[in-house]
């Protein structure tokens, strides 16, 4: 369903992006933003979930300005390497990956109006800051975003409407900051379920079905709401 396409930043540089496109008429448009592991076999698959269900999908390469063809999988290794291309990514001067975020974007709203922007894991992150300081979003939806609860991202403040989905489990994002990154934050949606870190992804141990179908359905009624 999906095919790579090459995106240009406003400063020139040139990164891939997958984009899965609607058999009909798009109803939106969702930018899909990777984990540490690439844009890998389970964000394409990801990305043309939703186009699936009406929207036109673009999942940029956020590590192409450290690594080109980053494509990891799930075990112990690939868990280093990826948290090593995070590092390094986020050592960036600023303003980072947000560039090439916003090419995603703005390719998504030529080709579609309204653009809401989903994100796992770092790109849950990315997402929650592309919602504070990207221009063109219509709404955000971070999933377990590392980082998130911390106080400087807390300190942010969202531009769009936002879903916020995390796991009750979550080794690497405790629950007092979710409730306090809650507190912080009473116009943000959050939701919370019993299960690890990355449970949307059926290709890690910590996949939970049924949590991951509840958060695909509220984030299809989010996206209804405010993209289209």
């Amino acid at each position: 369903m999906g095919q790579w396409v090459d995106l240009t930043a406003d400063d020139g540089f040139t990164f891939p992006a997958w984009v899965a496109r609607t058999d009909g008429a798009p109803r939106g448009a969702v930018v899909v933003l990777q984990e540490i592991f690439g844009v890998n076999s389970h964000i394409r698959a990801v990305a043309d979930w939703y186009a699936a269900h009406g929207y036109l999908a673009v999942a940029p390469s956020t590590f192409a300005r450290v690594q080109q063809g980053v494509d990891l999988g799930y075990g112990e290794e690939d868990g280093k390497t990826g948290r090593s291309l995070k590092a390094a990514v986020e050592a960036l001067p600023a303003p980072g990956v947000l560039p090439d975020i916003q090419a995603a974007i703005d390719y998504a709203a030529r080709h579609n109006g309204k653009v809401g922007i989903v994100g796992y894991c770092w790109g849950g992150l990315l997402a929650w800051r592309a919602a504070c300081l990207a221009h063109g979003l219509s709404a955000a939806v971070p999933y377990y975003g590392g980082g998130i609860t911390t106080q400087a991202e807390v300190a942010r403040q969202p531009r769009v409407p936002v879903l916020a989905h995390f796991g009750a489990r979550d080794h690497w994002i405790s629950q007092e900051s979710v409730q306090a990154f809650a507190r912080a934050h009473p116009e943000v949606q959050v939701e919370v379920y019993a299960a690890d870190h990355g449970f949307n992804c059926d290709q890690r141990g910590s996949h939970d079905a049924a949590a991951a179908k509840l958060a695909r359905e509220r984030t299809l009624a989010f996206l209804a709401r405010h993209v289209g």
